[in-house]
């Protein structure tokens, strides 16, 4: 008989890492247009202990529906374990990667701390074949997040974070400084910026220099001995993998027409006086593209772009890697691994 309850990470309220409990649960029911991955690996992402937390640095207003158990995660990498009748793109068998159903998943409905997860076809894309799927699985959000603030949206849905599009900017030939250089997303900015060829400046502790510039960056400073702010001008572009209330900080070091994108743009309030500076201030909400999994997996499989692997934790240890996360200074990323 067919076993239909699998190994999860769930949580039955709000809190920190205690309350992620491994444990069983139903396997997902296949639907339309979906894939079943058989997860090896999951990528952790701020979302996660947002969610875990109970989204508490979110307006009220934005705040989703949460329904207990609840299961974490969005980035997944494994092996196609079975394919709705309506699904011609994939096989039993090949090996993907998506970002799950984000960001309509901000309730707990991505579910990928688990053995099993669905999958929108339209979501997952081949696994880039060169490296496994540790490091597939710590690609999807920050890489996309990275790509769709740089490159290209790949969307046209309301943007719910200002009333305009966001809009990438020409990086080729111009000076880019990226904050939080070291992290999830920025060590993907920092080499896109570097590949489309900017001049980048890399902004982050002390102890991540080497690997930055392994990485492709020109320059570096160490925020913990100087204030970024003060020793740089005439940047073309900031992307600011920190944001928050601080990002405006950044303006002062803008060119004229220059160009700040806050990943985390919560809290930021001199938009109007960045406008009438002539700056361009925008940020974006990054949303699952199985599409642009497949052209990045091109990048990553030629090398041009490089998954950093902070630490890896077995699915059990949810918690232990959730309290990594908490302690900070993360370089890349961290996975969980799912036996």
């Amino acid at each position: 008989m067919m076993n239909k309850t699998m190994k999860a990470v769930q949580q039955h309220a709000f809190g920190g890492p205690e309350v992620l409990r491994y444990e069983d649960a139903p396997i997902p029911e296949l639907k339309s247009g979906e894939i079943q991955i058989r997860v090896r690996a999951v990528g952790i992402n701020p979302p996660d202990w947002y969610l875990r937390d109970g989204y508490k640095t979110l307006p009220p207003e934005w705040q989703p529906q949460v329904h207990f158990p609840l299961i974490l995660g969005t980035d997944v990498s494994g092996v196609v374990k079975a394919v709705a009748d309506d699904v011609t793109e994939f096989n039993v068998g090949d090996e993907v990667y998506s970002m799950v159903h984000f960001p309509e998943g901000m309730a707990g409905n991505s579910r990928g701390y688990a053995q099993y997860v669905n999958v929108s076809a339209s979501e997952a894309a081949i696994k880039p074949a060169t490296i496994d799927h540790v490091h597939a699985a710590g690609a999807p959000m920050s890489l996309l997040t990275a790509w769709q603030f740089m490159i290209q949206l790949g969307h046209d849905t309301p943007n719910p974070l200002q009333p305009e599009s966001h809009k990438p900017v020409e990086l080729a030939g111009k000076t880019v400084l990226v904050n939080g250089a070291a992290g999830g997303v920025g060590h993907f900015a920092v080499q896109i910026a570097k590949w489309k060829g900017a001049k980048v400046i890399a902004v982050a502790s002390g102890g991540h220099e080497a690997f930055l510039r392994d990485l492709g960056a020109d320059i570096f400073i160490d925020y913990s001995q100087t204030t970024p702010e003060n020793e740089v001008e005439n940047i073309d572009l900031v992307i600011d993998c920190v944001g928050g209330p601080k990002t405006g900080r950044f303006l002062q070091v803008l060119k004229p027409g220059g160009a700040l994108f806050p990943v985390y743009p919560l809290g930021f309030t001199d938009r109007e006086d960045a406008e009438k500076m002539g700056f361009t201030v925008s940020a974006t909400q990054v949303r699952s593209s199985g599409a642009q999994l497949a052209e990045l997996a091109k990048r990553l499989d030629d090398g041009t772009i490089r998954v950093a692997v902070d630490s890896s934790y077995a699915l059990q240890d949810a918690d232990k890697a959730h309290e990594r996360a908490a302690q900070g200074h993360i370089r890349g990323k961290i996975v969980l691994t799912v036996e």
